[in-house]
C-alpha cells in the first residue's frame, strides 16, 4: 500500500505511522485523513501487531488542521466545521480509545490545535524537549476538538486545564511532564530510540490484558464504582482463561522470562 502523507511500516509486532508532511508541520489533510484511517483498520485487524507508535516527520508532530486544504475542499465557501470534526476527527480520536493495544506518542516538536489532542488521546506519551503542546482554538474563535475539552481536564485539572484553552498559551514538554499531561519529556535525540524501545517491550507483553486496563482506565470517568467493579470482575474471569495468564502463572513459577503471544 502506498502513501502520499504518513509513512508506515511494522517491526517486530510494532507498527509505526509517521505523519509525513513536514513542509506543513504534518498539519490534516483530508488525504491525510484518509490516509491514516487505512491505516488504524490495518493495525486493529491484525493480530501480529501488538503496539502502535505514532510520531511525526521534520521539525513538528502535528500543527492540527491544514486551513488551505479545508477552504480548498469548501470552494472558498465557509466550511461547515461540524461535518469536519464528524467525519475526521471524531473517528480518529475514537479509533485510538477503542484501539485494543497500546498507543505510544513521539512528539517530535510542536503539537499545536487538533495535533495537540491526537496525542493526549494516546496511551503513552514521550515529547522531545525541544517539543511543545498548545490549544490554539481560541486564537481563531474555536473550541478544542478531537476530544481536547475531554482530555485537558482530565490529564491536568479544570483550572489548568481552562487557562490553557482559553489563553491558547504554549505549554514546553518539560512543563507537561511537569503537570502529568504526557508520561516523559526525553533529550531531542533520544526520543525516537526511546519510544520504539518502549512500543518493542509493549509488544512482547500480554496485549489482551492490556488492552482490558486500557479500556477500564479509559471508561472509568463515566462509571459509578460498582459498575467499574462489575467490569474487572468480567474482565479478569476473561483474562483467566487466556494463554497469556497462564503463560505468565507458569513463567512466574518456573522463575523465568514469560513468553506472551497476545492471545
Amino acid at each position: 500500500m502506498t502513501f502520499k502523507t504518513i509513512e508506515y511500516s511494522v517491526s517486530n509486532n510494532v507498527a509505526t505511522l509517521t505523519l509525513n508532511r513536514p513542509e506543513s508541520l504534518n498539519s490534516f489533510t483530508a488525504q491525510m485523513h484518509q490516509e491514516v484511517r487505512s491505516v488504524m483498520d490495518i493495525v486493529r485487524q491484525d493480530p501480529d501487531i501488538r503496539c502502535l507508535l505514532i510520531t511525526g516527520a521534520g521539525r513538528g508532530f502535528c500543527a492540527g488542521q491544514d486551513l488551505n486544504d479545508r477552504a480548498v475542499q469548501s470552494d472558498d465557501a465557509a466550511p461547515d466545521l461540524g461535518v469536519s470534526v464528524e467525519k475526521n476527527y471524531n473517528p480518529l480520536i475514537r479509533s485510538l480509545f477503542a484501539l485494543e493495544k497500546p498507543v505510544i506518542c513521539a512528539v517530535n516538536g510542536v503539537a499545536a490545535g487538533a495535533g495537540a489532542s491526537i496525542a493526549l488521546a494516546c496511551d503513552i506519551v514521550l515529547a522531545a524537549r525541544s517539543a511543545s503542546f498548545i490549544q490554539s482554538f481560541s486564537k481563531i474563535g474555536l473550541v478544542p476538538d478531537s476530544g481536547g475539552t475531554w482530555s485537558l481536564p482530565r490529564a491536568l485539572g479544570l483550572p489548568r486545564a481552562k487557562a490553557l484553552a482559553l489563553l491558547g498559551n504554549k505549554i514546553s514538554a518539560e512543563k507537561a511532564e511537569q503537570w502529568g499531561m504526557i508520561w516523559q519529556c526525553v533529550d531531542d535525540e533520544s526520543l525516537l530510540s526511546e519510544a520504539t524501545q518502549l512500543a518493542n517491550h509493549l509488544a512482547t507483553q500480554p496485549t489482551q490484558g492490556l488492552g482490558k486496563i486500557k479500556k477500564l482506565l479509559n471508561e472509568s470517568f463515566s462509571n459509578p464504582l460498582h459498575h467499574q467493579l462489575e467490569l474487572e470482575r468480567e474482565s479478569m474471569r476473561e483474562l483467566g482463561y487466556s494463554h497469556d495468564y497462564k503463560e505468565g502463572v507458569a513463567a512466574f513459577m518456573e522463575k523465568r522470562t514469560p513468553n506472551f503471544k497476545g492471545e
